[in-house]
């Protein structure tokens, strides 16, 4: 079976820090429950507002739940990539991720997680 990669944009609405890590949470839970092993997580990078304190206070977040045994792999979009040793681990644990348009393109407004 081919890993379903999920997005959720934790952008929309421009919720505050709190919101947003409520919504992480919950999405990390229902997609665990529905067998999603891999997230992606639209976090936005350095918006006005809410966003350009969004982007590293979720990423904090996520490390937290790799502490926590929830989380396996956290990838920073940044590092989202063939050429990073945490993008090669993904893509060869879960193949399909290599068909994210977010693969290799280097973008800081995006997390991938792996789900424990």
């Amino acid at each position: 079976m081919l890993t379903t990669v999920q997005t959720i944009n934790l952008k929309t609405g421009l919720p505050t820090v709190d919101e947003a890590r409520r919504r992480l949470l919950a999405a990390m839970t229902s997609a665990r429950s529905r067998g999603v092993r891999v997230l992606k997580i639209i976090h936005g990078w350095g918006s006005g507002g809410e966003g350009g304190v969004l982007g590293p206070a979720i990423r904090r977040s996520l490390r937290l739940r790799v502490k926590e045994g929830r989380a396996v792999l956290v990838v920073p979009g940044e590092r989202f990539s063939s050429d990073t040793v945490e993008g090669r681990e993904l893509s060869q644990r879960h193949p399909n991720v290599r068909r994210d348009p977010d693969f290799n393109r280097g973008n800081p407004g995006v997390t991938v997680i792996e789900l424990a």
